[in-house]
């Protein structure tokens, strides 16, 4: 039987089969190792011969970076790499690969669905109906979408996709994105806040970092002039979940359509889960049956790249460029 020459670790995944990473690493001989492990010492000692690893949400702090001589490469399920160190990664000379545009059109359309089911309040209106209140009057008033103003806090991929679809129910449509140097002539760009003040529906999808942990806090809902709708299908902690809890229940904004949390799953106790003007979703925007289908065959194929001597399809730290492990021409 043939030596295999390379070792990969799926450190974790909940997707339920690994059909696509098997396909591609027996492809190149590849031993492939499905371990779900989550504490330290337990990634360390499953992963320290491991030449590549495949990572959904288990932490790779320095500590365990550094007991991975051989790595060469992680590559995250999903566009976020927040559960990875990227400096220690760069320091070792490890290259961090994401899947930054596998599930675009998922998350645009789950944006729309919530802003749509609560400026209709159609999810409001199911609730009632289903308690025998039949009268639309309980739900007033409803604005028309047309003539809105949409504000957007970051603007990448799935930013612009929900811009793109939103403008056809003729809202205006203006974005806080500080990375973002041009963009399509019906799209404005303005300071965070301008779009703070001006909007009338609030959307949010910028990373989650440093500088945008809390990004919007108690300052942020006072400078909220028309009472919006706040959307977050990016990352939980983007939001300060008190402020935000506050801001519901003093009426700075209109309601919230939430996929992402500070906590998931929340604390039972969490005011928002019986708020009538907050939809909650299980962190589930990212999803459909063929998202995940190739978020998990390019993930595989980010590693396998490396493994072949070639720079994966997206490098979150190309600073690591000149430094790898990897055998990757220049």
């Amino acid at each position: 039987m043939t030596e295999k020459r390379f070792k990969v670790v799926i450190t974790d995944c909940d997707h339920g089969t690994i059909k696509e990473e098997e396909n591609e690493f027996n492809r190149m001989g590849t031993e492939l190792v499905l371990a779900q492990v989550k504490e330290e010492e337990e990634v360390i000692r499953v992963c320290k011969d491991a030449d590549g690893l495949l990572n959904q949400y288990t932490l790779l702090p320095r500590r365990v970076l550094e007991n991975l001589p051989k790595c060469k490469v992680i590559s995250r399920y999903g566009v976020g790499v927040d559960s990875i160190d990227l400096r220690a990664a760069t320091d070792l000379g490890i290259i961090v690969a994401n899947v930054p545009d596998y599930c675009v059109e998922e998350v645009a359309n789950h944006t729309i669905a919530l802003i749509l089911t609560l400026s209709r309040k159609t999810a409001f209106f199911d609730q009632k109906v289903k308690l025998n209140q039949w009268d639309f009057r309980i739900g007033i008033p409803i604005y028309r979408m047309g003539g809105r103003t949409l504000g957007l806090i970051g603007c990448g991929r799935i930013g612009m996709e929900v811009a793109k679809k939103m403008a056809s129910f003729g809202v205006k449509v203006i974005v806080f994105d500080p990375y973002l140097q041009k963009t399509e002539e019906w799209i404005e760009l303005e300071d965070l806040d301008t779009v703070l003040k001006q909007s009338d529906i609030i959307s949010i999808h910028c990373p989650l970092n440093e500088s945008t942990r809390h990004l919007i806090g108690e300052k942020e809902f006072q400078k909220m002039e028309k009472r919006p709708l706040l959307i977050n299908t990016s990352r939980g902690a983007i939001i300060d979940e008190r402020a935000l809890i506050h801001a519901l229940k003093g009426g700075l904004i209109s309601g919230a359509g939430l996929d992402v949390l500070e906590k998931e799953p929340p604390d039972p106790a969490n005011p928002l889960l019986t708020m009538e003007n907050v939809i909650l979703t299980p962190h589930v925007s990212f999803y459909s049956v063929e998202s995940i289908s190739e978020l998990k065959r390019r993930a595989a194929e980010n590693v396998s790249s490396v493994l072949q001597g070639k720079w994966p399809r997206s490098v979150v730290n190309p600073q690591v460029k000149g430094k790898t492990r990897a055998t990757i021409p220049e």
